[in-house]
């Protein structure tokens, strides 16, 4: 009996040991932005992954880059096809959208909002402050593609972001 409970343990183990491998290997590493991605629209601001908006969303913000958050982003249709192509396959299945309306922040989402509700509100309002959207200023491995909270510096008071 005792050899029965000790080898039902012991394969309990196994299989629990074999289970938290599983579930720790290193995910996938995510798919590179497209370059022309990175060129165009990362010259200005982080080339946020497009996961963060819903298609809709994507779609009306390339629709208006003649006029992008007081820019001209313009781009001819050659580069904008496969930026929009990317944004298409990635984006977010959830809608972003606010009453219908897509919107065109992605600092103004549910998501974004609710993510951030812990960060101090001084850390925005103060004269050098941060920007919301400036997601680089506290998240240090956005070049890559990572946004996880365990990766998140707040800059200090007077700190160059």
């Amino acid at each position: 009996m005792k050899t029965r409970i000790r080898n039902l343990i012991l394969s309990s183990a196994v299989a629990v040991a074999a289970v938290t491998a599983g579930a720790s290997a290193a995910k996938p590493p995510r798919a590179p932005l497209p370059p022309a991605y990175v060129e165009e629209c990362g010259s200005c601001h982080v080339a946020f992954p497009g996961r963060m908006l819903d298609a809709a969303s994507w779609s009306a913000v390339l629709a208006g880059l003649e006029r992008h958050f007081g820019v001209d982003a313009s781009v001819d249709t050659t580069t904008l096809e496969p930026i929009r192509a990317y944004l298409a396959s990635t984006a977010r299945s959830k809608a972003t959208a606010a009453d219908g309306v897509p919107l065109l922040r992605i600092t103004e989402t549910r998501w974004f909002r609710h993510e951030h509700d812990e960060v101090p509100g001084r850390l925005w309002r103060e004269p050098d402050a941060v920007k919301p959207a400036d997601c680089a200023a506290c998240h240090r491995s956005t070049a890559e593609g990572s946004y996880s909270e365990h990766d998140v510096r707040l800059p200090r008071k007077g700190e160059a972001k």
